[in-house]
């Protein structure tokens, strides 16, 4: 049963390290999504909170525009608001407990990224990477040729 709980190789530790980090990703994905409409949300609510409660009001609701009013609409969405700062508050704490058995799992089979063995050798890459930046076209790139030569 041990053979289960732990990977065969370096491989397989490998395989699993990056499935965590997938997984990392799209938890911070799926946040900022939330986050974005959770943003709308409230731009909506702040729209129609002063407006007269009677007044005619259009919501999307499973792909279809619906007429009703203020008064019934501003409820439902200060609801759904709620309920998405719920899952953004949900989701941070399966960020928290996923990193932290991410670290845990990086300290047990000892994985270092490259960038944090040797950071002179990151500022190296960076250096190359500004150099190699930018694209000249036309008449400018044949004189930063013929300079060059």
């Amino acid at each position: 049963m041990a053979s289960v709980r732990e990977p065969p190789n370096e491989q397989a530790v490998l395989n699993i390290y990056e499935a965590m980090r997938s997984e990392l990703s799209q938890i911070y994905s799926n946040i900022t999504d939330l986050e974005m409409q959770v943003s709308e949300h409230s731009l909506v609510i702040n729209a129609i909170q002063p407006l007269d409660q009677s007044r005619k009001c259009f919501r999307m609701i499973g792909g279809v525009l619906v007429e009703r009013t203020v008064r019934e609409v501003l409820p439902a969405v200060q609801r759904n608001k709620e309920g998405l700062e719920e899952v953004v508050r949900k989701l941070y704490e399966t960020l928290e407990k996923k990193k932290k058995d991410m670290t845990e799992f990086e300290a047990k089979y000892q994985i270092r990224l490259r960038k944090q063995d040797d950071p002179n050798k990151e500022e190296g890459d960076k250096k190359k990477e500004g150099n190699a930046q930018g694209v000249l076209v036309g008449a400018a790139a044949a004189a930063a040729a013929s300079s060059s030569q």
